[in-house]
């Protein structure tokens, strides 16, 4: 016996691993919803996973919480909203409280083993050993004998890059391919939607070979599977949006006659559930399979297991910052509809991503677009946004007509407004906070435990600003005026974003607080005064909030946050920023010790104000 197989055998002893342990595998893919046979897609050809859930169940209305990987990935691993730990942007870096742990590690002290292959992309440092081996070599066989396992397959193949990849002989006849209505029907777009579905195929062969290797072990009868997607379709407007395209991901969830007692109430094998599911709900779920009681800071529900809880009424996701460009949104659904709240509106669905701009599909809308040819409701991802949404996705499942104005449901709009409101101040929000406050803001604390101190954040108060400000209503300019002389930062970061969400009109009537914000002590601050004046004010005003834009763009003095903010402000500010594009194009791309995720922002929004100007 080797050592390595003794001090693991220990390990197991020394644990508490409950008697009769399941096994638990998960196999996850990458930027696909629910396109299986099993889900009723006769364009489709999944037989393995269609056997998977003609034994299992799938879930009709499992949500992964946020339309991105790392922020989703990120949920799963907490088993929090990441807007509750700071950790809501497309990449960020933040940590727990120490008293908090990811999943993982309460399963590795109940004596399981724990194995990841292999991807992570966690947005919070990971607060000690969370995998006994998380790899590309990483698998349950590598466990002590008789040991219970939980392990993870992550199936790449499905992703957005695979999506774009030419050349691509399509198996999948583009001329029959489904283009939702919000998609121009082009030969690219028919193109980007079948190698879409050729990819799907091939991760669902993958998927049966790792289903193999648990039958080749004997272990079929003893493990619970989970199969997954870790968001909606890798194309515009579903991957990285929270309409239901991207955030509607398949569950199926196969649990042998075995654990019987384990399955949840709804279980029925080769059945399916209308349960609303969401990836804050997967680490409770798997601890409750296990036989550990879920601990208290988590935010999502178990839906299987000892301690199977109620089902929930709503599922939430959210958008922050994608890659190198910010954004704002909380949405959330019951059984019908789907409520989007949009806090910056000012900005336009499609901002310029350079890694989404790869994809042809992205190139060809926009173009289209740019000449003139194209027609609602095609038109809208290029164009501002509303501050509420509202769809009806029995009736619209493509969501392209807005309720929101609708007097017939109304009621829906308020209630669901009502609920993200509720949500947002239950996990105390920390996205009303600009992303470099949430650092300076915690100093050495966790944010999460920043954001739970009511004096350190006051998130009631900032977030009625956030929603005034965002609210498009006419005749409150008096108190978004009030709002410049508050004492919290984030209120009056609000007040000025709000200033400039009103245009023209509204940068005039305020433009006296707009030029003192110029001088605020916040940067966040002195960035969206600088946006508003730079873009709308005079020629006068024009050239200081140019001056002072320029001057925290620099990332050596003010750090990556300041830095990608102010680039964002300038982009916007087009040609009035030209006076200042040779210092522009000079300013620090990379910074000494940088996280490798985060090297290519700096650039990418540089070279986006530079092809501006060529």
């Amino acid at each position: 016996m080797s050592i390595r197989t003794i001090v693991l055998l220990l390990l197991a002893s020394t644990n508490s691993a409950p008697a009769n342990a399941p096994n638990i595998l998960w196999i996850s893919s990458e930027d696909n919803g629910p396109h299986l046979g099993v889900y009723g897609d006769s364009y489709a050809d999944t037989p393995y996973l269609d056997a998977l859930g003609a034994r299992g169940m799938i879930y009709r209305n499992a949500w992964s919480t946020a339309p991105v990987c790392a922020p989703a990935r990120t949920t799963i691993i907490s088993g929090m909203y990441p807007p509750s730990t700071g950790s809501q942007h497309m990449r960020s870096s933040t940590r727990l409280p120490p008293s908090m742990k990811m999943f993982p590690q309460y399963l590795r002290e109940a004596g399981y083993y724990a194995s990841n292959n292999s991807k992570e992309d966690y947005n919070l440092e990971k607060p000690g050993k969370v995998w006994d081996e998380s790899s590309p070599q990483a698998h349950w066989r590598k466990r002590a004998p008789g040991q219970p396992f939980f392990s993870v397959v992550n199936l790449t193949v499905t992703h957005e890059s695979q999506i774009r990849k030419r050349p691509h002989a399509t198996v999948h006849d583009p001329t029959k391919v489904r283009v939702p209505a919000y998609h121009p029907d082009t030969p690219e777009v028919r193109q980007d939607w079948a190698q879409y579905h050729d990819k799907i195929t091939e991760m669902d062969a993958l998927a049966g070979k790792v289903l193999e290797q648990l039958r080749e072990d004997g272990l079929e009868e003893d493990t619970i599977v989970f199969y997954w997607a870790d968001h909606g379709t890798g194309l515009p407007r579903s991957k990285r949006w929270t309409y239901n395209s991207g955030l509607h991901v398949p569950l199926i969830l196969y649990i042998p006659e075995k654990f019987r007692h384990l399955r949840p109430t709804d279980f029925a094998p080769g059945g399916e559930t209308n349960r609303l599911v969401g990836f804050v709900d997967f680490a409770p779920t798997v601890l409750s399979l296990a036989g550990i009681r879920p601990p208290a800071h988590f935010q999502g529900h178990a839906f299987a297991g000892n301690y199977e809880a109620p089902p929930q009424p709503y599922l939430y996701g959210f958008r922050g910052r994608m890659d190198e460009r910010y954004d704002m949104v909380r949405t959330v659904r019951d059984q019908r509809y789907i409520y989007i709240r949009n806090f910056m509106p000012h900005r336009i669905y499609g901002q310029f991503v350079e890694y989404m701009f790869r994809t042809p599909t992205t190139a060809v809308w926009h173009r289209l677009y740019r000449e003139g040819k194209l027609s609602p409701p095609r038109t809208h991802f290029w164009e501002t946004k509303p501050a509420e949404e509202l769809y009806d996705l029995a009736e619209d499942p493509d969501e392209t007509k807005n309720l929101a104005g609708s007097p017939e449901h109304r009621a829906v709009l308020e209630r669901l407004r009502t609920a993200r409101r509720e949500w947002s101040l239950s996990i105390r929000d920390l996205g009303f906070l600009p992303e470099n406050a949430i650092y300076s803001r915690s100093g050495s604390d966790a944010p999460h435990t920043m954001g739970a101190d009511p004096k350190s954040y006051p998130v009631e108060r900032i977030m009625d600003m956030a929603e005034l400000a965002t609210s498009m209503r006419d005749g409150i300019e008096d108190k978004l005026r009030a709002g410049f002389d508050d004492s919290d930062a984030a209120v009056r970061y609000w007040a000025a974003l709000g200033a400039l969400i009103r245009g023209r009109e509204g940068v005039r009537s305020l433009a006296g607080p707009l030029r003192e914000a110029l001088s605020d002590q916040a940067p966040a601050v002195r960035i969206a005064a600088g946006e508003a004046l730079g873009r709308h004010g005079s020629d006068a005003d024009a050239t200081r909030a140019l001056a002072v834009l320029v001057e925290l763009a620099d990332a050596e003095k003010h750090g990556l946050h300041v830095a990608m903010s102010a680039l964002n402000a300038l982009d916007y500010l087009d040609d009035r920023a030209a006076p200042a594009l040779e210092r522009i194009l000079a300013l620090p791309q990379e910074l000494p010790g940088m996280d490798r995720r985060f090297h290519i922002y700096l650039p990418n929004l540089i070279a986006k104000i530079r092809s501006d100007f060529e």
